[in-house]
């Protein structure tokens, strides 16, 4: 279990592929506070950690999460988002993120306003997946609160801190990202749709 608040960036130092997962070994600055078997969210995927070794430590993707995610466009060099599992008793200064993407998106906005930055991403209605306005939605991970939602797209704001503090200073338009969208607004969705 997440919170969405992005602790700090990795960058991506090797990638391996093995039959049909992928290995991806991570500088980062918490890998030194990080142990074997520990969940850790990485542009909102979560990950095993599998192998420490100095500043660097590695994760393994199966193909289930490569064929759901934007992880198989990682290239060595990327920057990635991080944040380890919420401990119990913490303040939760995001929403419930459970590290499970449900789709990809496309962003199809991104524009400074004025000391903030405005990002607008699409995504495929097919999946039953929905925003709703002011709502939460993870994107790579980050916890935002949805602006201008539509049937398949919708907006984000993001503060300055937000914006040099994770990977969205590297989004443009036609960037692939990863959607967790609400958890407790997916169980309305659904029980709603069953009745």
């Amino acid at each position: 279990m997440f919170t969405g608040i992005i602790e700090t960036l990795g960058t991506i130092q090797e990638i391996k592929k093995e039959k049909d997962n992928i290995h991806i070994t991570i500088d980062s600055s918490i890998t030194t506070e990080l142990k074997i078997d520990q969940s850790v969210s990485h542009n909102g995927i979560c990950l095993t950690v599998v192998e420490i070794k100095d500043t660097s430590y590695t994760v393994t993707a199966i193909n289930e999460t490569i064929q759901k995610t934007n992880l198989g466009d990682w290239r060595v060099g990327d920057s990635v988002n991080l944040e380890r599992a919420m401990k119990l008793g913490d303040r939760l200064d995001g929403h419930i993120v459970q590290g499970h993407v449900d789709q990809t998106g496309t962003c199809i906005e991104a524009e400074e306003t004025n000391g903030s930055w405005h990002y607008t991403f699409e995504y495929d209605q097919t999946l039953n997946n929905l925003t709703i306005e002011k709502g939460s939605i993870t994107v790579n991970g980050v916890s935002l609160t949805v602006v201008n939602s539509k049937k398949n797209q919708f907006s984000v704001a993001i503060i300055p801190y937000t914006h040099e503090h994770t990977n969205f200073k590297n989004f443009v338009i036609g960037t692939k990202i990863n959607l967790e969208f609400d958890v407790i607004g997916k169980y309305v969705s659904r029980l709603y749709s069953q009745n």
